[in-house]
C-alpha cells in the first residue's frame, strides 16, 4: 500500500525547489542591479542588435524544429554533464540542424552563466534562448545585452499580468517570447498577443515525474497564431513524428543531448534517425 504521508512530503519537498528557485533568483537580480545598471546594459555589444526571428527558423524545413539546449545539471538529475565546452556544443547543434539553442544562464541551481550565453552567441547565427527564471524587468533588458534572441516566461512563477508586462517589453527590444505552461489553466491564463511561442513542459513541477502527454493534451488549446513547443521528456525520434503530427512545430531537447560525452554526436545520431 502507498505511504501517503510519505509521498505527500515527498511532493512538498519537490514543489519546494521551485520557490527556492524563485527565492534566490531575487536575491541574485537585487546584486545585478547593484553591479550593473541599466544604462551600462544597454551599452553592450549586443544590446543594439537585431534578433534572430524564432519563427523562421523554427519552420525552416530544412531544420529540424529541435531546440537544444545546453545544460550541465539541474535540481532534479545533479550534474548532467560538467565537462562539456559551450561554444563546441552549440555549434555541433547548429551544424546538426536545430533551430535554435537554449542556454541554461542559472549558476545556483543548473550550472549555467551569463558568459556561456555570450560565448554560444559568439560562436553561433541561430536564435538564442535564455533558460532562466524571468521575474524581473532588468533580466530581460540584461538578455538582450548578453545576445538572447528569445527570453523564456514561466507561467507557474508569474501572474497573468507579469506575463503580459514582460511580454510586451521583450518585444519593445525586439525579443522573441517563449511562454512556459504546464496546465490548461496556466495556458488559458496567460494568451497574449505580444507571445510568438507556446511550450507545454511535460515535467510535473511537483514530483518532476515526466510525461510527454501534457503536450498532446494541450496542443489543440494552444492557438494556430504561436508557434507550439513540446518541452522535456523526448529522447526518441519517434516521439517528434509524433509529435509533429500533433500540431507541434518545435521540440527542447536537453537532457537526452547532454548526458552522453559527446553531446554534439548525440544530436547528429538523433537527427539521422529523425530524417530517415
Amino acid at each position: 500500500m502507498e505511504d501517503k504521508n510519505l509521498t505527500k512530503n515527498t511532493t512538498s519537498v519537490q514543489a519546494g525547489i521551485l520557490n527556492k528557485i524563485v527565492e534566490h533568483k531575487r536575491i541574485e537580480v537585487a546584486e545585478a542591479k547593484s553591479r550593473i545598471s541599466l544604462s551600462a546594459l544597454e551599452k553592450s555589444e549586443y544590446f543594439g542588435r537585431t534578433c534572430y526571428s524564432l519563427p523562421e527558423f523554427m519552420l525552416d524545413e530544412a531544420r529540424t524544429g529541435i531546440i537544444a539546449e545546453f545544460k550541465r545539471a539541474s535540481p532534479s538529475k545533479g550534474i548532467i554533464n560538467d565537462q562539456a565546452e559551450v561554444s563546441m556544443v552549440t555549434r555541433q547543434y547548429a551544424e546538426a540542424g536545430a533551430s535554435a539553442l537554449s542556454v541554461l544562464t542559472d549558476q545556483k541551481f543548473f550550472g549555467g552563466k551569463i558568459r556561456d550565453l555570450i560565448e554560444a552567441r559568439e560562436a553561433n547565427q541561430i536564435p538564442i534562448l535564455r533558460k532562466d527564471f524571468i521575474i524581473d524587468e532588468y533580466q530581460i533588458v540584461e538578455a538582450k545585452a548578453i545576445g538572447a534572441d528569445i527570453i523564456l516566461l514561466i507561467a507557474s512563477i508569474l501572474s497573468p499580468g507579469e506575463v503580459a508586462g514582460f511580454a510586451k517589453l521583450a518585444k519593445t527590444l525586439g525579443l522573441n517570447v517563449l511562454l512556459e505552461v504546464h496546465n490548461r489553466e496556466e495556458l488559458e491564463n496567460n494568451i497574449f498577443d505580444d507571445l510568438d511561442a507556446i511550450g507545454v513542459n511535460n515535467r510535473n513541477l511537483d514530483n518532476f515525474t515526466v510525461s510527454v502527454q501534457h503536450s498532446h493534451d494541450l496542443v489543440n488549446l494552444i492557438p494556430d497564431r504561436f508557434l507550439k513547443i513540446s518541452e522535456s521528456g523526448i529522447s526518441d525520434p519517434n516521439t517528434i513524428t509524433e509529435l509533429r503530427a500533433a500540431g507541434f512545430n518545435g521540440f527542447l531537447i536537453g537532457e537526452n543531448f547532454m548526458k552522453e560525452s559527446d553531446p554534439g554526436r548525440a544530436i547528429q545520431s538523433f537527427v539521422n534517425e529523425l530524417r530517415k
